[in-house]
């Protein structure tokens, strides 16, 4: 049949892997504690205690919340521990770090769960592009747990890849 398109991409064995669809489902805020330092450096009890306490809380309502200092002030541990009291009846997780940080620690929970197995010989590409973002991080620590198990490892979309990984192939015994 001469002139027939074949979408040869989607005859291919190509599993792919969109790690977008791994971003976490709850929206992602943050408390910053430089917000509540005494002249930008000191975190005094009294104060800190009576902000936390007049704080509308409802506002973290079924989020994550990432507790963080973006100063270089020291902050007490106790601190940390404190604002989670208040925000646990609210957050659906709450977590000491940036929001930038928890999406990295959120990205090495969940691909830790996959079962690479299903991927034994396979071709795969991780999906480039995407509308969340994804950390580089995630990208390359699904290669690294990806590797011992897949024939290839492919970046991008399916119909333009890079090269990322091959496994040799063996040699046939006579």
């Amino acid at each position: 049949m001469k002139g027939v398109l074949v979408n040869k991409v989607a005859q291919s064995s190509l599993e792919t892997i969109n790690l977008e669809k791994y971003y976490p489902v709850a929206m992602v805020n943050e408390l910053d504690i430089a917000d509540y330092l005494f002249k930008g450096l000191i975190l005094k009890e009294k104060d800190f205690r009576s902000a936390l306490k007049e704080l509308d809380w409802s506002i973290y309502a079924d989020t994550t919340l990432c507790v963080h200092c973006s100063t270089d002030a020291i902050i007490p541990v106790w601190a940390y521990m404190l604002i989670s009291t208040y925000a646990e009846s609210y957050c659906k997780t709450i977590y000491q770090g940036s929001p930038s940080e928890f999406i990295k620690f959120h990205y090495y929970k969940v691909l830790a769960e996959i079962d690479y197995d299903q991927y034994q010989d396979s071709r795969v590409v991780i999906k480039g592009c995407s509308d969340k973002p994804v950390p580089p991080a995630a990208y390359a620590y699904i290669t690294e747990k990806l590797k011992p198990f897949a024939q290839s490892i492919m970046y991008g979309e399916p119909c333009s890849t890079v090269p990322i990984f091959k496994r040799p192939r063996k040699l046939k015994s006579s």
